[in-house]
């Protein structure tokens, strides 16, 4: 797919995911096994520190778009003039069109991977009240096509069958595959389909979201920012996920492996076969 006419230009510095170490296993025999190769990378917008994100650096570029998009620093991709990631400083220089960018002074100077994010996390929820899902975001979604989507993903060559360790998530439409990422965090991976979302001016509306991790409020608020109002896991649901799902109109599937699963939210959305 093409980017956006007015989209920023971006570095390519993804790198390998997985580094190869030697361990001592239950039988007491060394061999070797892969990890995820997890790094730190600091995000600078227009010379203001904003965050530290851990990620395995596959998307870095992406997952810098999304986690702007995402926190509402900008509303468009257009808005940035480039975004450059250099690895052997851990830094990514993002430079919007404005030439300035305000940022939330409480925001810390560092955010592990994963959970608990602290005022970004805080940030985020309070914005909340204005978000409402396109009309257009009237999806259903039948019971075999939600079949075909856990057995793609079942299928999906990934770093997890390599090394473990990841979280993943992955667009559709209908039981096409538009997009798949993993990194340590499912919110950096959920940052980074945002990101593609962003670049190549995807709308979420007739979509399909589907994520290894729990369906925390975070992960179905960011859902939610994409227009994406189908969501299914692996995992489970918090009270926070089932809430702002429930909320936005959103259907939420949860449990999701094989021909199981379970329906928390947005069962008008289902077409049981």
């Amino acid at each position: 797919m093409r980017p956006i006419a007015d989209a920023p230009r971006l570095t390519a510095s993804a790198c390998e995911p997985v580094r190869e170490i030697e361990i001592v296993d239950e039988l007491g025999m060394r061999r070797a096994i892969f990890i995820p190769a997890e790094r730190a990378l600091t995000v600078r917008l227009d010379d203001r520190e904003l965050v530290t994100l851990m990620t395995l650096g596959a998307s870095p570029e992406l997952l810098v778009l999304g986690f702007l998009c995402n926190h509402r620093l900008i509303t468009h991709a257009g808005e940035l003039e480039s975004i450059s990631v250099d690895w052997p400083t851990g830094v990514s220089i993002v430079k919007s069109r404005s030439g300035r960018r305000d940022a939330p002074a409480a925001w810390p100077g560092f955010v592990a991977s994963g959970s608990g994010q602290g005022s970004i996390v805080a940030g985020l929820m309070s914005q909340l009240d204005n978000v409402r899902l396109p009309e257009a975001a009237r999806a259903r979604i039948r019971q075999s096509t939600l079949r075909k989507v856990l057995e793609v993903m079942r299928q999906h060559d990934s770093i997890h069958r390599h090394a473990r360790s990841v979280h993943s998530c992955a667009l559709f439409q209908d039981e096409h595959l538009l997009v798949s990422v993993e990194d340590v965090g499912r919110h950096n991976a959920l940052d980074t389909v945002s990101g593609w979302m962003a670049l190549h001016g995807i709308d979420g509306g007739d979509k399909i979201l589907f994520t290894t991790g729990r369906l925390t409020g975070e992960m179905v608020a960011k859902a939610a920012l994409c227009g994406v109002p189908i969501v299914v896991s692996r995992n489970g649901v918090s009270t926070m996920g089932y809430d702002l799902a429930e909320k936005f109109g959103m259907a939420l599937f949860g449990r999701a492996v094989h021909r199981h699963f379970h329906c928390y939210t947005g069962v008008e959305r289902f077409d049981a076969e």
